[in-house]
């Protein structure tokens, strides 16, 4: 098509109610290229019955785009979107993970197909999914051994306490990391996670010293009959509980 009748036509798709596209569609489906589709995606009046007709036209699955485009509508059969998923880059899983119009059966989809890629990442692809993680990808991406995932990690606003936890609680946790946690503007002023870092031995001792005095008796009780801990973690619970040295 030249400049002319293409910018038309992009037009028209993008303006057309759901019977002049569906016409659009029929007259033009074999021509199409990725910017009017664009447009076809953009229109108000895009139907189920439309967004068939380009689901069938394979050519214009070959482009990233239009399946990340098709598969984020929420107007695409959740079967025939679900089958989208495992054709994307991580980049648009991540994006379909985070469109609150996409049915939530699909963001699962991509959020599973995502946790699956994972541990084939590079770190930096995995700093970029821990930023804008789902519940369910943070739940895959706490265990990661690179503290500088960890860090992006502890600043997703959609990160719970309870999502934390059993990071805190493993004894395959990095010392590095729970000193990330420990040291956090947000997370390390929380008693819980106070508490549970000071019940890890992969807690640096250093750190456990400095968080005891603002723990509880009953954990303080608790710390001082661990034998997991160090003896210098367990005589400061100790003291900090009135016991005499032994």
């Amino acid at each position: 098509m030249g400049d002319e009748s293409s910018k038309s036509l992009a037009v028209r798709l993008r303006e057309a109610d759901a019977d002049e596209l569906m016409r659009l569609l029929q007259a033009h489906l074999k021509e199409l290229d990725v910017p009017e589709v664009r447009q076809v995606l953009r229109n108000p009046f895009l139907t189920q019955q439309a967004i068939e007709l380009l689901l069938e036209e394979r050519r214009l699955l070959i482009s990233s785009e239009i399946k990340r485009g098709l598969a984020c509508h929420p107007r695409t059969p959740e079967v025939r979107a679900r089958r989208l998923v495992p054709t994307l880059f991580w980049r648009d899983l991540l994006q379909i993970s985070n469109d609150g119009r996409v049915p939530p059966t699909v963001r699962r989809s991509a959020d599973l197909q995502l946790r699956d890629r994972l541990p084939g990442l590079a770190v930096g692809e995995r700093m970029s999914i821990a930023r804008r993680a789902s519940p369910t990808l943070s739940q895959q991406l706490r265990m990661d051994q690179d503290p500088r995932v960890i860090e992006v990690l502890l600043e997703n606003p959609r990160l719970t306490e309870g999502s934390l936890m059993p990071l805190l609680g493993s004894d395959r946790a990095k010392p590095e990391i729970l000193t990330l946690v420990a040291r956090h503007r947000k997370w390390g002023i929380r008693y819980t996670v106070r508490s549970a870092l000071c019940r890890n031995a992969r807690t640096p001792p250093e750190i456990v010293l400095g968080l005891l005095p603002m723990l509880k008796k009953s954990d303080l009780r608790a710390i001082s009959r661990d034998r997991r801990l160090s003896a210098a973690v367990r005589r400061r619970a100790g003291t900090l509980l009135g016991q005499e040295p032994s």
